[in-house]
């Protein structure tokens, strides 16, 4: 199976309709991206879950060892984890029913889009969600 990338509008849908971003890999130092990305994602409207095993809190929220432990439906999976951990966290994005797995920028995985495709998650690969919700969502997602 090859991944073909959602179009703009289905990418500008997907975070429209979206309020719940369980960030993997999420560090609770405020100098790596992650955190900024996140941050950002927060300040813009989004409910931010840390997915990090190794802290209690990030950004004033609850962090969760894995999503298997999220006690709330997650409408996005967003990663920040080295391509060759991204199967994993595919097949728990899909046994916790979420909507979408996204890879950030410079992670693809080709196993981890089909796992996440068969599993009825839309897949976004090698984007960075705050980019991208700034430049479709430049007014915030009223």
């Amino acid at each position: 199976m090859s991944y073909v990338h959602p179009s703009r509008e289905e990418i500008k849908q997907i975070l429209v309709d979206s309020q719940t971003i369980a960030v993997v890999g999420l560090s609770d130092d405020p100098s790596k991206v992650s955190y900024m990305v996140s941050e950002a994602m927060q300040h813009k409207g989004y409910k931010i879950i840390p997915v990090n095993p190794n802290a209690t809190s990030i950004l004033g929220e609850t962090s969760y060892a894995s999503l298997k432990d999220v006690p709330v439906p997650i409408d996005i999976v967003n990663v920040f984890r080295r391509p060759e951990h991204t199967p994993p966290i595919a097949t728990d994005a899909v046994a916790v029913g979420a909507k979408v797995l996204w890879l950030q920028l410079g992670i693809s995985n080709e196993e981890a889009a089909t796992i996440a495709t068969e599993g009825g998650l839309r897949i976004i690969m090698d984007r960075c969600i705050k980019v991208e919700d700034s430049i479709l969502l430049p007014n915030g997602k009223s």
